[in-house]
């Protein structure tokens, strides 16, 4: 009997203290959330404030920094210790049961214990309740207008005071614009198991409005598991006279994130979206998962995945297919991670354009790695305007990207003109701290590489690093054009930097 009860006693030990384990893993992943980046690092940095309404509000939230992880396990550990103590003093009366049920009673002393461990394995924990908008009255027969079921789940959803799922049955839904505004008083979760469908009738919008809208929302989460949002885009694209007129912006983007923060968008695939697929604007902290595009290349207009004016945001994962940039990142935008991309048809991977409006603010701290770019217009580039007012883009890290069949793999525009009525004078916008470092392929033109910098303010502190481009084209070997730029230049280089001036007429 003895025996057993120590057996017991031992069985109770290793149960708590992989709970306290459990819950400091909770603390790790607290202060884990929105970890500013730095350049050259995977994961070090500071939290940068998020930009507000007007682009300067500041994030509320605050975090206790000055407990170490280490010492919260201590504590745990030390608290869990106590409470085997005081069951062990009451086991010799006690079966080897009442030892386990002593397990059960300790173990709930831990606010917790179980869910960090699943949450860090992105595993769900015990949630609130769950709303069905079949439930609500949709039909997800892909002809039944479906607006208004999703507006009253939506309803419930942002009153509710526990965490809250809203799940989308298989099925095609059509719906008018949504708009999903928070506040929330819990998390909401998202979990689609069928498809979004827009109207195919080309309406104009108010500028820069959105089809499926998600705005002032904090902790959501939207689980796509392959949904589609189809924009049903290709009347709008016949008729869109954007490329003549430079008025690109009446009509509605798929999908539009505004205010989130702490959020996650995983598993979906925007497809046929009469413009931009996906705006990322005025976010903190925002993951974007496995999230694709998939438009052909006369879709005119339709960047893939837009961020402006946001803190913090991680795309991993995509595939983009499209008529316009694969993705294009605009003023405001910091510390910005995308990895693991694959772009093409399209534009390429784009910092801009910048420079057309007064007042931008700054780009600061992109990082662009181990992407693959195939059969685009552009790989990596940047794009400032010609007779810009003042603006900034320092710290761009363009690193491990292949080039497949790619026109201008590598490019630095600050004379871009895309409809040739631009104003006269040097752009205004200063690049410093580029880095482009072990970019290799095969580029369809000559010029591999163009560098072609802004006289007004020549760029500053450019780093050229392990370039290897040939050139596929009937042209000849590749060749690095480059204008008011000095790099520096280490390790491998085909083609030999800055061999050519930069001409006019070229992009």
């Amino acid at each position: 009997m003895v025996g057993l009860r120590l057996k017991a006693l031992f069985f109770v030990l290793l149960v708590v203290m992989a709970i306290s384990i459990a819950n400091a893993a909770k603390d790790l992943k607290e202060q884990d959330v929105g970890v500013q980046r730095n350049l050259h690092e995977d994961d070090k940095g500071d939290k940068k404030d998020a930009k507000g309404e007007k682009g300067d509000k500041k994030d509320d939230k605050k975090e206790d920094k000055e407990e170490s992880v280490g010492s919260k396990v201590a504590k745990k550990v030390k608290g869990a210790a106590a409470s085997v103590a005081s069951a062990a003093s009451n086991a010799s009366a006690a079966s080897a049961a009442s030892a386990a049920s002593a397990a059960s009673a300790a173990s709930g002393k831990i606010k917790g214990a179980v869910a960090p461990i699943g949450d860090k394995l992105g595993l769900k924990g015990p949630s609130g309740p769950s709303i069905d908008v079949k439930a609500s009255g949709a039909k997800g027969d892909g002809k039944t207008d479906d607006t208004a079921a999703f507006m009253a789940v939506w309803k419930k959803a942002i009153e509710a005071t526990t965490p809250t799922t809203i799940t989308v049955p298989k099925g095609d839904y059509l719906v008018e614009e949504l708009l999903l505004e928070g506040p929330s008083k819990s998390p909401i979760t998202f979990e689609m198991h069928g498809n979004l469908k827009a109207p195919s009738a080309v309406t104009t919008r108010k500028p820069h409005s959105g089809w499926v809208n998600f705005r002032k929302l904090k902790d959501f989460n939207l689980i796509g598991n392959g949904a589609i949002f189809d924009g049903q885009g290709s009347v709008a694209w016949k008729v869109n006279d954007c490329k003549q007129t430079g008025k690109c912006n009446n009509l509605p983007i798929n999908i539009r994130l505004t205010q989130l923060d702490n959020s996650r968008i995983s598993g979906i695939t925007s497809t046929n979206s009469k413009l931009f697929h996906m705006n990322i604007h005025q976010c903190t902290n925002v993951t974007l998962q496995d999230v694709h595009i998939d438009a052909p290349p006369e879709s005119l207009n339709t960047d893939g995945i837009h961020v402006g004016k946001s803190v913090g945001v991680t795309i991993r994962g995509s595939k983009i297919k499209t008529g316009d940039d694969c993705i294009s990142i605009g003023g405001g935008t910091e510390n910005l991670l995308v990895e693991g991309v694959e772009c093409g048809p399209g534009h390429g991977l784009s910092i801009g354009s910048l420079g057309k409006y007064p007042n931008e603010e700054p780009v600061k701290g992109i990082t662009i790695r181990k992407c693959i770019v195939k059969h685009t217009d552009n790989g990596v580039r940047i794009k400032t305007w010609p007779g810009s007012p003042p603006g900034l883009v320092s710290g761009a890290l363009f690193e491990d990207i292949t080039m497949d069949n790619v026109s201008l793999p590598i490019l630095v525009d600050q004379v871009y003109c895309p409809h040739g009525k631009c104003k006269s004078g040097p752009s205004k916008v200063q690049l410093e701290n580029l880095s482009f470092k072990n970019i290799r392929g095969t580029s369809s033109t000559k010029i591999a590489v163009q560098l072609n910098c802004s006289p007004g303010c020549p760029c500053k502190n450019v780093a050229l690093a392990d370039i290897n481009l040939v050139s596929t084209g009937k042209e000849g070997a590749a060749v690095s054009a480059c204008s008011n730029v000095k790099p520096t230049v280490t390790g491998k280089m085909i083609p030999a930097a800055c061999t050519e001036e930069c001409k006019p007429d070229k992009k």
